[in-house]
Order: C-alpha cells, then structure tokens, then sequence
C-alpha cells in the first residue's frame, strides 16, 4: 500500500526516532474521518441557510468580498492580518519549532506545513520527520533538469517555474491512480504524495532556473543536516545564516492568505477538475506571475532604487520631506507607489511587519532599509491627503526586495519565484483537504450585460431581504 511504503521511506530516513513519532500522514489519516462528519453535520445544518449577499458593484468588481469559498488553513482580517490555522505571524514566530532551537529564531516552513495540513503545532521531532521526507524525495525525474537548461536566457523566471512544474506531472500519482479508477475515498493519499513530491523538489527546480538564467548553471551541495531553507539556498549558492533565516521567514509568510487571492483561488479552481496537484499549481503560479498579484515585489525594489539614483543625481538627502516630494511627484505623474494598499487589509500588513523586525535586527544599518523606513513614515499620510486608497498602509511586498538585496540576491526578476515556491505551502495544503473532503467543481454562475439591464428594469430596487 501506498502509505505503508511511504511510512517505510521515512523510517529508514529518520531511524529509530520515526518509530516514535507519529507521521504527517499517519496524523492527517485519524483527522479525515472527523472532518468529513463535521462538514456533513454543518451542511446537514446549514446549508440552506443565507451566508452573504452581493451587490452589483461586486459582481463588476471581482467578486471583492463575496463569501463563496471554504478556505481550511488560513484567513484574512482586514483590520487584523491573516491568521494560519488561528494563529497571527507572531504567534507563529513564538510557537513553531525553529532550526537552531532559539525561539527568537523564524519558524520553519516545514512546521508551518504540518500546521496548515493538521490545524495542530508541531513539535520539533515531528517537524525534523516532514523535513527528512521532503529530502527523501527531493530528487527531480531525468527528463526535468535537461528541459530547465535548454530554456532561452530571456524567458521570464516564472514562465520557467510553470513549466518545469508542469514536466514534474509525469511523475503524478494521483493522475495515474485516477485513471486505474481509484475510488474517491482514496483522492486524498494521492494528492498528499503528489503534494509532498511536489513541494520537495521545488527548491531544486527554483535553484536550477536562477543558476542558469542569471549565473553559471552550477548548483551548490546540500547538506543532509540542514533544514528545507538551508539547502534551497546552498543551491541557489548563498551559504549564509542570517540569510537561511530571512528564508525560513520569507516561504513561510509568503504561504498563505486564504483562498481568494488569485494565485489561492487559481490552484483550487484547477483542482476542483480533479486536474492533479501539479497542474494545478502551475495555474496557481501563471496567476502569481501578474503584476498586480505576486510580480509586485519586484516593482516595488524597482522604485525604491530609482528613487535612490534619482536622489543621488539631484544631491539630495534621504529625509521626510525629500521622501515626502518623490511620492507627490510620482502621483503626479499618473503612477501608483507599488507596495501600498491591499484588497483586503486596512492596515500595515503584519507580513510587512515581521519584515521589518527582521531587518531591525539583521540589517539596521542598510542604506536601502533606511530608505524604506522613511518612505513608511511619509507614504501613508501622503495617500491618505491623495483621497484615492482604501488602505494608506505597506504590504509583503514593500519590504521584501530589499531584504534580499541586502543579502547579495540582486535579481530582481527571480523574485516572483521565491514568492511561488512559499504559496505552494500553503495552496498544496488546502488541496489536500478539498480532496480529502470532497469538494465539489467550482462552477459560479456568470450573466451578460443585457441580463443585467433587464434585470434592474424588472427589479428597480434590486433583489428584497
């Protein structure tokens, strides 16, 4: 049987210790049963009962609001930020396990996996089983690394991911179990080994496509004693520790932010074709890879170094007021200040945040960071006397480039990739449980223009309460 190798796996891996523990899978396995009643006593319930209403400005507006998706691991405040499982980032960075033991330390995305899967806090010998099955699957199908090489200089880095992602669908499970005719009561083990291949071969893959777009094509040695982070920068070539550790941050903030972003939503709407994991989140990536979604980061760096260079040229200093004129100016001029505002989020985004405690303790000094500390202080008065946002406030993106800039990671289209390889955290582990729980094709009902009209003829005040 399928788990019962994968069991196997693990052990030889982890020895003795893995005997002791109980799995990721093993623990998802005792869950399932429980969360199928409780879904069907909820629906039992309530399932004819009213849970939102949408007005015609949302219809045109892209469904911004509306309540029309179930979304397991994470969910979005707008005034308090996004919640994993319950848990705000801080909480996060308090409870799940860390690399080195220290709590002051950033969790691992490997914790925050089996958290987003299990709804429960790890403990590290849990964590330390779900980072050795990810290496033990770690190695890519022969066919992938010769199709990542052979792609041209000037195809754009997440062009790359998805397409790579789609060639690692040969190796799909649960594609292979569906057409055997596997029953439905058995989806969710496929989707979960499809998942966790999936995910563990992403840092290779994301290594391979920055070593031969921007560098020499070599990758460097993992280690077998680090942890998922540590060797996805060992390959991409950065043997850092304070930069394993913005990783270790960077994947896990980036992970999730419920499921109606358009990379989230994306991934499920494939899904629910009963499409597998990997062509699923190749849909997910393709919507990550949009400029106003997950492309953003790199705009945002964008701007901050050319207001660094148009300050150099004009010998100015960086100040509020220097900061204060720049933002006017680029307002003016008929442009957005990119890192500002969100859909959803009514104030400084908590992503951001930690960002900035990070880079308060790593990176103090940064003439980039002082730029972006100055621009926080400025930026949201001078939106908020602008009158055109909803939210004045900085998201991830707004910090993030710079933090990698300081660590020598200068390439600025690559970004977008490392954004990917977090989400897929957190869009795999909701997959898992649309499988696991049945859920239905996503079909929402769409009407034309001329319907519409005739509509609000007919019904000049809308629909009644």
């Amino acid at each position: 049987m399928l788990a019962a190798r994968t069991a196997s796996r693990t052990s030889r891996v982890l020895g003795a210790r893995a005997l002791s523990v109980k799995s990721l899978k093993e623990t998802l396995a005792e869950q399932i049963p429980k969360k199928q009643a409780q879904w069907k006593q909820m629906k039992t319930d309530h399932g004819h009962k009213l849970i939102d209403t949408v007005t015609l400005d949302q219809c045109l507006g892209g469904a911004r609001s509306v309540k029309c998706m179930v979304w397991e691991t994470s969910l979005l405040d707008a005034q308090e930020g996004i919640r994993f499982r319950g848990y705000t980032i801080p909480e996060l960075q308090e409870k799940l396990p860390t690399f080195s033991g220290i709590v002051a330390d950033e969790p691992m995305p490997e914790g925050l996996l089996w958290l987003l899967l299990t709804g429960e806090i790890p403990s590290k010998a849990q964590v330390d089983l779900v980072t050795a099955d990810l290496a033990s699957r770690a190695k890519l199908p022969a066919h992938v690394e010769p199709l990542i090489r052979s792609f041209p200089k000037d195809m754009h880095s997440m062009t790359q991911l998805s397409i790579a992602v789609l060639a690692l669908q040969t190796e799909s499970i649960f594609a292979k179990k569906y057409h055997e005719g596997a029953p439905k009561s058995q989806y969710w083990e496929f989707v979960y080994e499809d998942s966790m291949n999936l995910l563990a071969r992403l840092p290779e893959v994301a290594a391979l496509i920055y070593r031969c777009k921007f560098h020499d094509g070599k990758l460097g040695a993992t280690d077998p004693a680090l942890d998922y982070s540590a060797n996805f920068n060992r390959m991409l070539g950065f043997d850092n520790k304070s930069f394993d550790e913005l990783m270790r941050l960077y994947i896990s903030i980036h992970s999730d932010h419920e499921g109606g972003n358009a990379s989230a939503h994306a991934t499920h709407l494939v899904g629910s074709t009963l499409s597998d994991p990997y062509l699923s989140l190749s849909g997910g990536l393709n919507a990550l890879a949009g400029p106003l979604h997950g492309l953003a980061n790199q705009e945002v760096l964008g701007w901050i170094i050319d207001l660094q260079q148009t300050f150099k040229s004009r010998g100015l200093d960086v100040n509020k007021d220097t900061i204060k004129d720049f933002a006017w100016e680029t307002l003016k001029s008929g442009k957005v200040i990119p890192g500002y505002g969100h859909a959803v989020l009514r104030k400084t985004d908590p992503r951001y945040t930690c960002q900035r405690e990070f880079a308060l303790k790593h990176l103090p000094d940064d003439e980039l960071f002082k730029i972006v500390e100055t621009i926080y202080q400025v930026v949201p008065d001078v939106l908020l006397e602008h009158g055109k946002t909803k939210n004045p406030f900085p998201n991830v993106d707004s910090h993030s480039g710079v933090l990698l800039q300081h660590y020598g990671f200068t390439e600025h289209e690559y970004y977008t990739v490392l954004f990917g390889v977090g989400r897929a955290f957190g869009v795999l582990s909701q997959l898992f449980w649309d499988r696991a729980l049945g859920l239905p094709l996503e079909r929402p009902k769409s009407v034309t223009p001329e319907w519409i009209m005739d509509f609000y003829q007919k019904n000049p005040d809308g629909l009644k309460p």
